[in-house]
């Protein structure tokens, strides 16, 4: 028996917020809630349902009846397929807006606790071209558009180098122009994909797991270094030398170009050697007079100027007189405890990634700093009795966990080391909100400042300040 087809048609709907992951909201005639994937609040729209739900429906917005006043023209004539800049038709100020809207509903719903002010959220200068690292791959079947596909026109070169379709592993958007990193990021990449192309390099088809081009990266610090790593299927010395030493000639200003020889399924390189073809083997960030060694596997905060701003409220909400000790929960290369570090009597540095301890530990030696140690371990584990005993009780806490949020064990630990102070990073505030209501018999919320590091999309930081009660 078919399956009866549940989309509907809803006709002259407004828009009426921005909610989760960058959808807008809206109200069907029945009185659930419509999650919307291309409209702005403010929109009067007819609404095509995608899926229905017991409590509410997804869909896309068909009809344009009157626009919102909060609409911008996009600069990018990839919008709307490529999935990098969900809120680019959107007015800066109207995203922050919704992204401090996005804090204070997070605490307050998922929290349900008593919460100070929260401070405006400091928004980015630069609302373009922030990125200082950006990952491209290669295909051999792009994405068609459907202009491309109505023509019934025979395309015999379907070579790609850009980015994922939502959803869609195998299918890569060719990017002409992005607005994410600054120059030369366009020209590396589109010269790149020309002479692969000439040269009849193979790309990759993700399906196949067949072809020689997979990835490209390009990392651009604040101080002028670049970066560039080209990921290979297989070897081909030949063809391998031809493109790289086409990279070096052609863009005689990177500083370090390097290629990996990958032939897993995946194209995460964490497992994989690196090796430096031309310069060094990393390039360097700067911050307050600090320098940070950062390799091809190394994460740093991806906007270099918020990152500053982020970790200027890190530090001002620790409140640092010179004598306190500190731990640094997922320190990663240990960026905020070297930047919190002068005004501390000593840092302790946790991570459980090895690789980034080491990074750590060099960037300490290189800036001079003799008052941080690393240390590497899970979490939940590292605190016992033993190494409080050794390294001290902590007067403040800092601790910035992945989008998971810290494991309910972290936080029970949290409470057994009972710091004066923690300081709470967070890249998502639903999984803070969980955390802080966890701690909140012992630790009373002071300070909210949420920052905003990815101008053009949803994403949102926050910073929450916890003092003992």
């Amino acid at each position: 028996m078919a399956r009866k087809n549940r989309r509907q048609i809803f006709e002259n709907i407004e828009v009426i917020d921005a909610g989760a992951k960058g959808k807008s909201i809206a109200k069907a005639p029945d009185g659930k809630i419509i999650f919307i994937n291309n409209a702005v609040p403010g929109d009067i729209v007819d609404i095509q349902t995608i899926k229905k739900r017991k409590a509410y429906y997804e869909g896309t917005a068909t009809a344009f009846h009157k626009q919102s006043d909060k609409r911008v023209d996009p600069v990018c004539k990839h919008f709307g397929t490529c999935g990098g800049c969900k809120w680019q038709f959107m007015g800066y100020d109207h995203q922050l807006a919704y992204k401090q809207q996005e804090v204070v509903n997070n605490l307050t719903r998922l929290g349900k606790i008593e919460l100070p002010d929260v401070s405006p959220i400091l928004g980015s200068k630069k609302q373009f071209f922030y990125r200082n690292k950006m990952e491209f791959s290669f295909s051999d079947s792009r994405w068609l558009t459907l202009d491309e596909i109505q023509s019934k026109i025979e395309i015999g070169n379907r070579n790609a180098l850009g980015f994922h379709i939502p959803g869609m592993w195998d299918k890569i958007l060719d990017i002409d122009t992005c607005h994410l990193q600054e120059d030369p990021s366009n020209d590396i990449r589109n010269k790149v994909k020309n002479f692969a192309t000439k040269s009849k390099l193979p790309f990759y088809n993700a399906r196949k797991q067949e072809g020689f081009l997979r990835t490209l990266m390009i990392r651009i610090t604040s101080t002028g270094e670049i970066m560039v790593l080209v990921q290979f299927f297989y070897e081909d010395e030949q063809k391998r030398t031809l493109l790289l030493d086409y990279i070096g000639l052609e863009f005689p200003e990177i500083t370090s170009l390097q290629y990996v020889i990958n032939p897993k399924g995946n194209d995460t390189i964490y497992d994989q050697k690196v090796i430096c073809y031309k310069g060094t083997d990393y390039i360097e960030e700067e911050m307050e007079g600090l320098r940070f060694k950062i390799n091809a596997k190394s994460f740093y905060q991806t906007n270099s100027e918020q990152a500053y701003e982020l970790y200027k409220v890190t530090r001002d909400f620790a409140g640092l007189t010179g004598n306190e000790l500190v731990y640094d929960l997922y320190t990663g290369t240990g960026t905020i405890a070297q930047f919190v570090s002068k005004k501390a009597k000593k840092v302790i540095g946790v991570e459980a990634v090895p690789e980034a301890i080491e990074d750590a530990k060099e960037n300490a030696k290189q800036n001079a700093i003799d008052n941080v140690e690393f240390y590497v371990g899970d979490m939940k584990k590292v605190f016992t009795k033993d190494f409080i005993a050794q390294h001290g009780q902590p007067e403040v806490v800092i601790t910035d966990p992945p989008r998971d949020g810290m494991h309910k064990d972290v936080v029970a630990q949290l409470l057994n080391i009972s710091p004066q102070k923690i300081v709470y990073v967070s890249c998502n505030s639903a999984t803070q909100a969980r955390d802080l209501a966890l701690l909140d018999d012992t630790y009373k919320v002071t300070k909210i400042q949420p920052v905003d590091m990815f101008p053009q999309t949803y994403h949102v930081e926050n910073v929450v300040l916890l003092e003992k009660r």
